[in-house]
């Protein structure tokens, strides 16, 4: 059974989505962010449903955590319906925006349009002899295992969120170091794709994945 992590401080509403899930998905429940850190490892959570507005902070600066380790999917719960509330959640990563007050109808779809398995799951990439899970943060070539950092791993999953499109310097590097991308000295990016490539470069007559477009970016 899938599980999904609700952390909502409206300990009725909270209950009621519970209860809504209950023959479907197994449900655990923190009332606050505090409570989200200290007792769940979202990692082992199969979608978030994250509310906004707490006591003890902000759930678009929870949701900036959570996307520095792990992409599971998160439905953001809030009573902001104004459109900019709506375009931040969505570019700090939320994979969906439901506003309060709303149907247990309508999130119940909206969750099974995250979880459903219909062979898309975007977490998950194969190309070739690669394989790369970016959920459990499994990368391998051949069935061997690619040790990745954090920092390639993000880089990694902006190239191929982009596959045969150009990712631009500036993008990869907003998405690489989030929230620091101005301390970041440009070079930085150079030297991480040489070590991604030399990473996944396992073969010598492997060809190039990542190609450089000069003025431009980078392209998988």
């Amino acid at each position: 059974m899938k599980r999904i992590l609700i952390i909502e401080d409206d300990e009725k509403l909270s209950n009621g989505i519970r209860l809504a899930f209950r023959s479907e998905y197994s449900c655990s429940q923190a009332y606050s962010l505090q409570d989200a850190r200290d007792g769940f490892d979202v990692r082992q959570f199969d979608l978030v449903l994250l509310d906004v507005n707490f006591k003890d902070g902000n759930g678009m600066d929870y949701l900036a955590e959570i996307r520095r380790e792990s992409n599971v999917p998160v439905i953001m719960l809030t009573a902001n319906n104004m459109e900019m509330d709506i375009v931040t959640g969505l570019e700090q990563g939320a994979n969906d925006y439901i506003t309060k007050p709303f149907s247990l109808m309508v999130l119940r779809a909206r969750v099974n349009v995250q979880l459903r398995e219909d062979g898309h799951n975007t977490d998950i990439f194969r190309d070739g002899d690669f394989y790369f899970d970016f959920y459990k943060m499994e990368f391998l070539y051949k069935g061997q295992v690619l040790d990745l950092s954090r920092t390639e791993q993000r880089l990694l999953h902006c190239l191929i969120v982009n596959k045969g499109r150009v990712a631009s310097r500036s993008q990869l590097i907003d998405e690489v170091w989030q929230g620091e991308s101005e301390f970041v000295e440009e070079h930085a990016l150079t030297v991480a794709i040489n070590r991604l490539r030399k990473k996944l470069g396992v073969d010598k007559d492997q060809p190039e994945y990542i190609k450089t477009v000069y003025g431009a970016g980078y392209i998988w």
